[in-house]
């Protein structure tokens, strides 16, 4: 059965202190509780600009309705996502840390074989957490250790061991560390890769993905494959180092957002949705953050997602910082295996 099928086929469920409704998916890699289909990003650039504000938007989020919080090592939010989910309990606002879907990734200068435990040890003692329900492979790149930083240092860059860092990955969901183990920026080739070996496969992809970036090629790898795509930067991350204003510029979801009485930023996401992927939104407005939940109970119409699906396509991070004429990266095309 594919991804699509799955979660057709999944029920929706409430989250416990929101009349919304936040369809589910349940990952193929573990029996454990199912991903929710919207999740709250953490990524703010530069990195560690909203610390001191952080715990208390993650706080604002759970209390509208998020339960699915994405962070990672890079992000500089690991504590305040863990203080914050420490609040929500004291509070009352969430009964147990088990109603939570925390994320967390591996950074390049953790993505060596005997890096990997301790990396996601430290990421835990930051959440304060027992376990995470995903952890995910940054990128398909290594730096030499110690560095935790975007952009690297070009003459950092070695090659990856892409073979003995899934093995510690899955040492980790073996030990109950992580429910469930994944990768984020991957190709379909690096993908075939990891898979080719792998015990337990890949059970995300998190990837860029919008109407300007649809992944339509990568999308129908990972939906034959079983792997869960997540979308990233859906918005197209407009201000940020890895962003472009071409989504929230573009005249035909202006013109779909004003017929149907929506935000541009909703239409966004519920293309996403309709695409079978799950979608990490982010916003530190309150308003907004009940805006971008509200996209389940309505929906785009064939010809509207006609449209979307004819427009220009544009990678919106191509990521060259991970290209170099010395390193194991020496264009784009071989970091992205030509789907740029």
């Amino acid at each position: 059965m594919d991804v699509r099928t799955k979660m057709q086929e999944s029920s929706p469920q409430l989250s416990t202190t929101s009349y919304q409704s936040v369809p589910t998916f349940p990952l193929h890699s573990t029996n454990e509780k199912a991903i929710p289909l919207l999740g709250f990003g953490t990524a703010e650039y530069p990195f560690g600009a909203s610390i001191d504000t952080m715990k208390q938007t993650i706080l604002e989020a759970i209390e509208v309705g998020y339960r699915h919080f994405d962070t990672a090592a890079l992000y500089q939010t690991e504590q305040p996502l863990g203080e914050a989910i420490s609040d929500a309990l004291r509070l009352g606002l969430i009964k147990s840390r088990d109603e939570l879907f925390i994320t967390s990734k591996l950074w390049c200068s953790d993505a060596h074989h005997d890096c990997v435990l301790p990396a996601l040890k430290k990421t835990l003692k930051n959440l304060k957490l027992e376990y995470l329900d995903l952890y995910l492979i940054h990128w398909p790149v290594s730096v030499k250790p110690g560095e935790y930083e975007l952009p690297v240092k070009k003459k950092d860059l070695v090659p990856i061991d892409l073979k003995s860092v899934w093995e510690a990955m899955e040492e980790c969901q073996a030990l109950g560390l992580t429910k469930s183990i994944g990768v984020s920026n991957f190709s379909c080739k690096k993908l075939e890769t990891i898979l080719s070996t792998a015990k337990i496969p890949p059970a995300v992809n998190q990837v860029e993905m919008n109407p300007m970036w649809q992944q339509k090629k990568l999308r129908k790898f990972c939906d034959e494959k079983g792997i869960l795509i997540e979308s990233y930067s859906p918005l197209g991350a407009k201000g940020t180092l890895w962003g472009t204003n071409r989504v929230m510029e573009c005249e035909l979801l202006k013109e779909i957002a004003q017929a149907k009485g929506k935000s541009l930023a909703q239409v966004c996401l519920r293309w996403a949705h309709e695409q079978g992927v799950c979608v990490l939104v982010k916003s530190f407005n309150k308003e907004r953050m009940k805006q971008n939940l509200d996209i389940f109970d309505w929906k785009l119409s064939t010809e509207e997602s006609r449209k979307i699906s004819q427009l220009p396509q544009c990678k919106g991070f191509p990521a060259g910082e991970f290209v170099s004429d010395d390193g194991p990266y020496k264009s784009l095309e071989e970091l992205w295996d030509g789907e740029i």
